[in-house]
């Protein structure tokens, strides 16, 4: 089942379960997945790599907002934005634990055969593509930066 089966599953399972703060993840899923579908040169639709890009980027905003939420002290908003995100984490591969992460990268770089931060490019590029959806762009370059040294 793809994840925009899933979605749709998921909808209405919501719906008939009255799951108001679900329900309302999951549309925000179904609308971005159906504009990125309708973009012209989409083609004939989108894979399930190009649906874990979205809900990360939905799962980003929604945790910022949720933050602002929190600092303002609007609870009730920062608790109905921590259950969107909830929802759209359930979508998304398990992220990488720092040890995991410094493992990976570590084979990376040996792999790239870079040896100073001037290699960081190659580095990255590879380490971008493998750990897509596993650990956050920020994390993995400052980590690239760190083993670099």
């Amino acid at each position: 089942m793809t994840i925009e089966e899933q979605v749709n599953e998921g909808i209405k399972n919501a719906m008939k379960a009255r799951e108001k703060v679900r329900l309302e993840a999951l549309r925000n899923i179904k609308k971005v997945i159906l504009e990125a579908k309708t973009r012209p040169g989409a083609g004939e639709g989108i894979d399930d790599a190009e649906c874990v890009r979205i809900i990360q980027k939905l799962a980003k905003q929604s945790s910022d907002a949720a933050e602002i939420y929190k600092q303002q002290g609007r609870l009730d908003l920062y608790e109905e934005e921590s259950g969107q995100l909830e929802v759209l984490n359930s979508f998304l591969p398990k992220q990488l634990s720092e040890a995991e992460l410094t493992e990976a990268l570590k084979a990376i770089i040996t792999s790239v055969g870079a040896t100073s931060p001037k290699d960081m490019g190659k580095v990255m590029g590879v380490a971008t593509k493998q750990l897509s959806g596993k650990a956050d762009g920020k994390a993995i370059s400052a980590k690239v930066k760190e083993l670099l040294q």
